[in-house]
């Protein structure tokens, strides 16, 4: 049974762009043999990340990275049962935040900084989808 997963975490300070880049290359090195696929966020401190898979193994890989200490007030904002996967193309996409327009954050929320903390998960996966369909996730 497939499921897709959106939760948000706030990123500890020792998150540099390295260890960032060091987190997607482990995912897109481990996800495959997995089964997952999904997309990242991380912008302004906070990470939006949807994933998708089996459940068993999504709902343990949420565990792992609820209890990961780069990762602070992790809040699940959607788990829900799929019958197909948006984000099938990538092992982990990755937001391009330069190509964030302003003006599709407004459209979505009440400023135009990303904030899943103040926005529902449907909200906030509906984001996700206007991204991949502007072309603004990347995978390398």
């Amino acid at each position: 049974m497939l499921v897709r997963l959106l939760y948000a975490s706030r990123v500890a300070p020792s998150v540099t762009p390295e260890a960032l880049t060091a987190i997607l290359r482990a995912s897109r090195a481990n996800n495959p043999k997995a089964g997952v696929t999904g997309v990242l966020c991380c912008s302004d401190g906070i990470f939006m990340q949807s994933l998708e898979g089996g459940r068993n193994v999504i709902s343990k890989l949420f565990q792992k990275i609820a209890a990961d200490p780069r990762h602070s007030d992790v809040v699940l904002l959607s788990y829900e049962e799929i019958a197909e996967r948006r984000f099938a193309g990538w092992a982990m996409g990755q937001v391009n935040v330069s190509r964030l327009n302003p003006a599709l954050m407004l459209k979505y929320s009440e400023t135009a900084e990303l904030d899943p903390y103040a926005v529902s998960g449907a909200v906030s996966m509906a984001l996700f989808d206007e991204l991949v369909a502007t072309a603004s996730v990347m995978c390398t």
